[in-house]
């Protein structure tokens, strides 16, 4: 590596707050992979744009509407050239690295995907701060912290089928499109699930497909799937998730224990769920996720 360092590239920029420094294993194209598992959301464009997630060299820049992309050799990737892109950076080196986040996809993933786009075009601001940003009804996007935590639990495989159970309006969806080799998401507010295919697709997140629906219920019919993450507290584990998941697949969320609650990973081992506890963290309970109450008389 030269007089530098071990992280330092040609372009003397040091650690992992880099763009982009590798090119990861190339996914099948993203059309033929929808139309096999009946997604439905194909479109000629998307066929030129397959391989979204690859990395090589920066060959020109090139204006559409509003935003500005950067052309690469065999992809096109949503550059962010205003004032966010240095506080995603200082997100990853003061909040998600000292936090035992050492996956380099999960790195990769959170430095290139704007979170600022991700949620209320009021709250833009405080987008990057080390909290839980309110979306409204009762639902938020988890802080970076805990968001990069689950997803280095998660230890997401390239060749992945993802689950993201209430997404949101899809910072947890296009984080895991980077990383994974599909993502299916399910959110049960209707102006948020096409808001979040919206947003994913101005990213080029073509891999991720949002369906609204029931949290609970998961999205059974594009299953097995290799993961699952709930994007917020439950206080029970559904076995109607449990059971779209592959065997030896795995599943991350946060289980709501009073006011301090406990990131768990869990390993589908048969017809049961084996939980590890990873780290603390808090969230709001998600609608679907309560303890069924009994009642006697």
């Amino acid at each position: 590596m030269g007089s530098g360092g071990e992280y330092r590239n040609r372009t003397g920029v040091h650690g992992f707050a880099i763009r982009c420094v590798t090119t990861p294993p190339t996914r099948r194209p993203v059309v033929r992979f929808l139309y096999q598992r009946g997604l439905g959301r194909a479109t000629p464009d998307l066929e030129r744009k397959a391989d979204v997630n690859r990395c090589p060299s920066v060959e020109g820049v090139a204006s559409v509407g509003q935003r500005k992309l950067t052309i690469l050799t065999d992809s096109v990737v949503l550059t962010d050239m205003s004032q966010y892109s240095d506080r995603r950076v200082m997100m990853v080196d003061t909040q998600v690295r000292p936090s035992d986040v050492t996956k380099f996809p999960v790195i990769e993933a959170m430095l290139n995907v704007p979170r600022e786009n991700f949620v209320p075009d009021a709250l833009r601001e405080v987008a990057y701060m080390g909290e839980n940003v309110d979306l409204g009804n009762g639902r938020v996007l988890l802080d970076p912290r805990t968001m990069g935590k689950m997803l280095d639990a998660l230890d997401v495989q390239p060749d992945d089928v993802v689950l993201d159970i209430g997404c949101g309006l899809g910072y947890s969806s296009a984080l895991l499109a980077r990383m994974s080799d599909a993502v299916v998401a399910v959110e049960d507010n209707a102006e948020l699930a096409a808001e979040a295919q919206r947003l994913l697709s101005e990213v080029g997140a073509d891999n991720a497909a949002v369906f609204e629906g029931d949290l609970a219920e998961g999205a059974a019919k594009h299953g097995p799937y290799d993961a699952i993450v709930v994007q917020g507290a439950v206080e029970d584990f559904p076995s109607s998730l449990a059971a779209q998941l592959k065997e030896g697949g795995r599943a991350v969320c946060i289980f709501a224990e009073g006011a301090l609650g406990v990131v768990r990973v869990g390993h589908k081992m048969g017809d049961v769920m084996n939980w590890r506890d990873a780290f603390n963290a808090t969230a709001p309970v998600v609608k679907g996720f309560e303890t069924k109450k009994l009642f006697t008389l």
